[in-house]
């Protein structure tokens, strides 16, 4: 069996579509060899910034010989219907059999196809991978059709065994294949022939070219932390970088430099950003006092010198950079020491949206609304507001203009330098948080209340517009927004109820819509302060008449308040999803009242989870369905409901005498653990009914043919329903 080794090099590929383009190749180039039936043992592809490679190992010297039979049309069938099968199946009218068959004659044709030797599959696959290669952007150059990603200069194709090595027939537009390579651009530019991936890969190392990317990652990462190990420091990690700078290099030569001493009093993040952005540096801390002291550079090439002139060029190179970071720092230090009112001001003029205002409008809003959450949380309403007001002030400043990736992270630094205090100070860079499913989450009483209230604000906006999530699309990461509500409240474990601030906010929203309704917007806010919605709309209606504006808002706002609390619901259930709570348990806590109390929805979620995934839990719920089913059939026979209260004195049979204890036992044991929110022990209490239940139903008939007794035995099953209905909805419960 053959191996094969494939080579397609070019000028440099950029870093970011290196490791994709490798496994392109390798998928389109194994796809097509086994539907060709080509199998193969073993399939590795590898990357530079030069060359894309794939080895094959224990590929089929040619593909398997096949023999078909097909049936055709009916004897006598029209010839056209006969011509159009032998062109399927490639074979002429002498080839057709007829056979009989319980439905008459029929034609059949046998089709064989002999085997192909592998190098005509490898060339016809190769080619057509060349020519349809996915790459997110690619160009043409000279005279040829052929696109790439970057000029595409040689092709090696080879099919090696242990005794000869054959090149692939090939050519891609003037573009033959081969068996011969070059090595390092610079250093070892000769072309030299190889006859096996192992050959191809030895002389690729002698001529200064590590082909492994993950070789050439290891000896970055082991050299930066020798180099930084022996004076004294510490390299910062940067995987991403780490992986980037890997794509850049053919032969890394890693090499420390110095930052110029008066950069060294920048804050730390300002000189990794600014040297990993513009410079591929990585950053060296001194562990003592956190600075970041040096840099790391990857060389592609060793030099007479040992790097000296182009460590030179570098740091020169750096400063000029650094320099700007610092001219920015001064900057944005001297307005932040003056207040940052300038930097607030200036929001006023920047557009968050063109249907929810300037980013002044929003952070009104926003501080509105941490201010009626601080209470809830325990923190002091004045300090949340103040939070929230300078919250997003570093979106005013240079820094942030020029590195968008450290907002909040600089606010943090300017609020604090404008005198507030540290916690304030950290709400800058915490109220972003959570950003994902694995981000940490704040748990600072000011920092909670302003992430909590910039995400319900981002998400009342858009429920207020209009603006929903469809589908795949959300260009407003409002799924992301919801999912840190949630992420909030449970990590926190916050009694919270949305449904006021989403309410309020909502109406803040409706509060910038009335542009020039001067006291209908005063009022309205006045109802999101206070969140009394009845009588002050009937306040309101007395003071203006009749308000058109009014009435739409006293519509309108319920139903968005609704609609959005479903959508976090539909969160929640995808957050829960890892827990192995269903979603059918969910919704059946959902649909009890105080559902918008995320913390305590969840506490009854998971207790309700545990419960029916034992025996008696899920017992139980098939006699609740049960009792559920003909309770229900029952009144709509009737046309009456079955609520009354049974009386044990009609009573006949022991389980049924049983099950009237159980309930009144059961019921008590529920109401205690509802009222101190032990839903453990109220789900505990109700799953003992399975045995009482189970009883009763095999022994007792419900529709008895004493009418007295019928009645009773209804309004037992009445008694069951509520019983377990005030734990959860059951009816919810799938099975």
């Amino acid at each position: 069996m053959p191996d094969l080794l494939i080579e397609l090099f070019s000028e440099e590929i950029p870093a970011r579509m290196q490791a994709r383009a490798g496994e392109d190749l390798k998928k389109r180039i194994t796809d097509g060899l086994v539907e060709a039936g080509l199998t193969y043992a073993h399939a590795a592809a590898l990357t530079t910034p030069r060359r894309l490679t794939l080895a094959i190992e224990g590929l089929l010297a040619e593909s398997p010989a096949l023999r078909e039979e097909r049936k055709g049309p009916k004897v006598g069938a029209p010839e056209q219907a006969i011509d159009g099968f032998l062109h399927g199946a490639g074979i002429n009218r002498d080839q057709l059999e007829e056979r009989e068959t319980p439905k008459g004659a029929v034609y059949f044709a046998t089709i064989e196809k002999p085997g192909r030797p592998a190098a005509a599959i490898v060339a016809e696959v190769l080619e057509d991978t060349i020519r349809n290669f996915p790459w997110p952007k690619s160009m043409r150059w000279g005279a040829g059709s052929l696109r790439w990603v970057r000029p595409l200069q040689s092709i090696l194709c080879i099919l090696t065994t242990e005794a000869d090595t054959q090149v692939v027939p090939l050519d891609v537009d003037g573009i033959t294949a081969g068996d011969r390579t070059t090595g390092h651009r610079f250093m070892a530019p000769a072309r030299f022939s190889v006859t096996s991936f192992e050959d191809y890969q030895a002389k690729l190392k002698r001529a200064h070219v590590v082909l492994d990317p993950t070789e050439r990652a290891e000896h970055i990462w082991n050299d930066a932390q020798n180099m930084a190990f022996a004076a004294g420091l510490e390299l910062v990690e940067d995987k991403g970088l780490l992986a980037e700078v890997a794509g850049l290099v053919e032969w890394p030569v890693v090499l420390m430099g110095q930052i110029g001493a008066e950069f060294l009093d920048l804050p730390p993040e300002v000189l990794q950003t600014s040297m990993r952005e513009h410079q591929k540096f990585f950053s060296v801390r001194n562990p003592k006092t956190g600075r970041i002291e040096r840099f790391v550079t990857v060389a592609n090439r060793e030099t007479a010198d040992n790097g000296a002139t182009i460590l030179a060029g570098n740091q020169k190179v750096l400063s000029a950079r650094l320099a700007d970071a610092k001219f920015f720092w001064d900057n944005d230090l001297r307005v932040a020491h003056t207040g940052m009112g300038a930097w607030t001001e200036a929001l006023e003029n920047v557009t968050f949206h063109n249907k929810l205002g300037s980013q002044g409008d929003r952070i009104r809003r926003i501080a509105a609304l941490a201010g009626d959450l601080a209470p809830m949380v325990g923190a002091d309403t004045g300090q949340a507001k103040q939070a929230a007001t300078l919250a997003k002030a570093d979106l005013s400043s240079e820094m942030v203009f020029e590195f968008p990736e450290l907002q909040g992270l600089m606010g943090r630094y300017y609020v604090a330098a404008s005198g507030q205090d540290a916690a304030i100070a950290a709400v800058a860079q915490d109220h972003y948080s959570p950003l994902g499913p694995s981000d940490d989450v704040p748990t600072a009483p000011l920092s909670v209340i302003v992430a909590l209230a910039d995400k319900l604000d981002t998400l009342t906006g858009f429920w207020a517009i209009d603006e929903k999530p469809t589908g795949s699309k959300d260009p407003f990461a409002l799924r992301r927004a919801a999912l840190g509500v949630i992420r909030l409240v449970l990590a926190n474990d916050l009694r919270l109820p949305l449904d006021r601030p989403i309410d309020a906010q909502l109406l803040r929203h409706k509060y910038h819509a009335s542009n020039g309704e001067a006291e209908l917007r005063d009022l309205i806010e006045e109802i999101a302060d206070h969140g009394v919605f009845g009588a002050a709309f009937e306040t309101i209606r007395e003071k203006l008449g009749d308000a058109d504006a009014l009435e739409a808002l006293a519509g309108d706002v319920p139903d968005l308040s609704a609609d959005l609390l479903s959508f976090i619901h539909d969160r929640l259930k995808v957050f829960l999803r890892d827990e192995g709570i269903r979603h059918d348990v969910i919704d059946a806590c959902i649909a009890m009242e105080g559902n918008d109390d995320l913390n305590l929805l969840v506490k009854r979620a998971r207790a309700l989870n545990t419960v029916i995934a034992t025996e008696d839990g899920e017992n139980l719920v098939q006699g609740f369905k049960r009792a559920n089913n003909i309770l229900t059939q029952a009144e709509e026979k009737d046309g009456v409901e079955y609520s009354f209260g049974a009386d044990i004195k009609f009573a006949e049979a022991d389980s049924e005498k049983a099950l009237f204890a159980a309930l009144d036992q059961a019921e008590a044991s529920i109401d205690a653990a509802l009222k101190i929110e032990d839903f453990a022990a109220a789900m505990t209490a109700m799953a003992a009914l399975r045995a009482p239940v189970d009883a009763f139903f095999e022994e007792v008939q419900i529709n008895s043919d004493n009418q007295v007794v019928r009645r009773n035995r209804l309004n037992l099953l009445s008694h069951i329903r509520k019983v377990c209905s005030s734990v959860a909805d059951l009816t919810r419960i799938d099975g």
